[in-house]
């Protein structure tokens, strides 16, 4: 579990990290409304500068996200089966599609950070000529971070195949609603004594 949780430790780390690009982000887009709309002089760095905050964000949360398991899943007939089945089920889904998947994207990313590296690659899109390549060094930078916590991943798997127990995870944020309903079960049980 040591290696399992300084794994999520430096995904919930990065993810932290790269939460800072909501600020940022927020940050630009209201000062482009702002001088755009009420001055007259909209800037010409301010379109990129959001779209790489965003990628930005979205590439280097994936392990966040992973660590925490918030990401997306249809898990209708999943959440029914016993814990060592969906350990099992995932063990070989990381397997069959997860793993490809990253690697991948950190093999093909690599090529095309050092290829955009190279050539010193700036936005077309831009009139002011924005350097990407320093993004682009992010794609393999994620695949690399996804592949070692997928590693925990399989890891958290053997273990609850072995125990029938998902082993906790190290615990960041909560969500609004996951809060409300632990309010709500605390007050259920100062009302009624006893009640579970």
């Amino acid at each position: 579990m040591k290696l399992v949780h300084a794994i999520e430790g430096l995904s919930l780390w990065v993810g932290r990290a790269f939460g800072w690009c909501i600020l940022i982000l927020t940050l630009s887009v209201c000062y482009e409304v702002f001088v755009r709309y009420v001055l007259n002089a909209p800037t010409v760095w301010a379109f990129d500068m959001m779209i790489q905050m965003y990628g930005a964000l979205f590439l280097m949360c994936g392990a966040y996200a992973l660590a925490q398991d918030t990401h997306v899943r249809a898990d209708v007939v999943y959440r029914l089966l016993p814990i060592k089945v969906q350990a099992g089920l995932d063990f070989v889904l990381y397997f069959l599609f997860f793993f490809p998947g990253v690697l991948a994207l950190a093999w093909y990313g690599y090529e095309i950070a050092s290829d955009s590296w190279r050539y010193k690659e700036v936005s077309f899109n831009s009139p002011a000529s924005i350097q990407i390549y320093f993004f682009k060094s992010l794609i393999p930078l994620a695949g690399g971070i996804l592949m070692v916590q997928g590693f925990a991943e399989l890891i958290r798997c053997v273990m609850a195949m072995r125990t029938g127990a998902w082993p906790e995870r190290l615990v960041d944020v909560k969500e609004t609603e996951d809060l409300l309903s632990e309010a709500d079960i605390e007050t259920i049980n100062a009302i009624i004594p006893g009640k579970k």
